[in-house]
């Protein structure tokens, strides 16, 4: 689709303004275009990116709310997030772990420190993995750290973080994609 179309197709579900959320697989792989949707959506919508921190953040355009994905040691993708984005960040961004393990955790929470996170960001999200084969019940099973450890070690260690499911798992078939 065009930037045009894409721009009416979301005139056309939202025609009073509203919120709207660029995200992908990662959308800062199609920077030019997504740079210019955002550009064009932001006179009229809310825009939020939601985005892996490993794309360059700084020509994101200002008044987009940025949720930025950390990745962890154990999400196979770890030191990938560009530390200079740390800096485009501001009060309105979020900054958000996926914890697959303790070990995840435990890194995030170093992060977080290391980086004075609650005093740069609007936000600091922790949310517990699903495995990848999640299927069926839509329940916590699913996921690879118990969100109750999850909250407890945040509890015990004082980390200043929301704990965040991904709540959609628990609406829909964790398997479903799209929703």
């Amino acid at each position: 689709m065009s930037l045009e179309e894409i721009e009416a197709e979301v005139h056309r579900l939202s025609p009073n303004g509203g919120l709207v959320e660029v995200t992908g697989g990662e959308p800062l792989l199609q920077e030019r275009e997504a740079v210019a949707l955002m550009e064009r959506l932001l006179s009229r919508y809310a825009v939020l990116l939601e985005t892996s921190g490993e794309r360059p953040l700084d020509r994101v355009p200002a008044g987009v709310l940025k949720i930025v994905d950390v990745k962890c040691p154990d999400s196979g993708e770890g030191d990938t997030f560009r530390l200079e984005n740390l800096g485009t960040l501001g009060r309105q961004d979020e900054v958000k772990f996926v914890i697959a393990s303790r070990r995840d955790y435990e890194f995030a929470r170093a992060f977080i420190q290391q980086h004075d996170l609650n005093a740069r960001v609007g936000a600091v999200i922790l949310s517990p993995a699903f495995r990848k084969d999640a299927a069926g019940s839509r329940d916590v099973s699913h996921c690879l750290v118990d969100p109750q450890h999850l909250a407890e070690w945040m509890l015990a260690d004082g980390v200043e973080a929301r704990l965040g499911l991904q709540i959609h798992k628990f609406i829909w078939e964790p398997s479903l994609k799209g929703v």
